[in-house]
């Protein structure tokens, strides 16, 4: 059965996974922000405005300096949607909430 998790983040313009795909960044009209994608927890939070560019946003905290691929905000629908490990991990950010539907557990 999947486990369904919700995080509460406003404004979301952009997210993507680090090459890992231990942390999730999250860029946001207020900054950005990393959440470990262990336990969901925000592990950094910067509230300086780093809008993506090219398709990339840098990572702060444990991903200080990388550059991530991120999937930006889709302003027809107002939907960002994006998925990990091997289609097992889905986000979705609408009206201020990413659910998180994780199917390997």
């Amino acid at each position: 059965m999947a486990e369904i998790r919700y995080l509460h983040v406003g404004g979301v313009v952009a997210m993507g996974f680090d090459p890992t795909a231990e942390y999730l960044l999250v860029i946001s009209h207020s900054g950005r922000g990393v959440f470990s994608t262990c336990s969901w927890d925000r592990v950094a939070r910067d509230p300086k405005l780093a809008y993506p560019t090219g398709g990339y946003g840098i990572g702060i905290g444990p991903i200080e300096g990388v550059r991530i691929p991120v999937v930006e905000m889709d302003y027809r629908t107002e939907k960002v949607s994006l998925s990990g490990r091997n289609g097992s991990l889905q986000l979705e950010y609408e009206s201020g909430t990413i659910t998180v539907i994780d199917e390997s557990r």
